[in-house]
């Protein structure tokens, strides 16, 4: 699988802030999210290092991609994952956009271009979470 990933020296939970306001940045709003480790531990009972799945969406993309061909809304939304990988170390993956393109018919092109937008978001939303803050 394609992904775009970047690694934070940040707490987790400093991380999970981050990418929210990294994505809110970019025009994605998080529609859900998906607490892995509380829902293996009541479901299973097992133990697993904190992580969550954040479904993002940019409506504007979304009706694009839905309009050139329906069937992509079982891709939607972009899923962004944040997962501790130790204290003080996090890692922040998504999916790459441009994947899309190998499960779903693009006959007109406009696939494409929305994939590229997402993408183009993504990377500027992640590159935002390694990049100093100007003062």
């Amino acid at each position: 699988m394609t992904t775009i990933q970047t690694t934070l020296d940040a707490s987790y939970d400093d991380a999970v802030a981050a990418v929210r306001a990294a994505l809110g940045d970019q025009g994605f709003g998080v529609l859900t999210e998906i607490d892995i480790q509380a829902t293996l531990k009541t479901k299973l009972d097992v133990d697993v290092a904190p992580q969550v799945i954040l479904g993002a969406c940019r409506p504007q993309l979304a009706h694009r991609a839905l309009q050139a061909a329906p069937s992509v809304a079982a891709l939607l939304p972009c899923n962004v994952v944040v997962r501790e990988l130790a204290p003080g170390e996090t890692l922040v993956e998504a999916v790459d956009p441009d994947a899309m393109l190998s499960v779903v018919a693009d006959d007109s092109g406009e696939l494409a271009a929305v994939a590229a937008d997402a993408r183009t978001r993504l990377v500027a939303a992640l590159a935002a979470l390694t990049s100093p803050e100007e003062d």
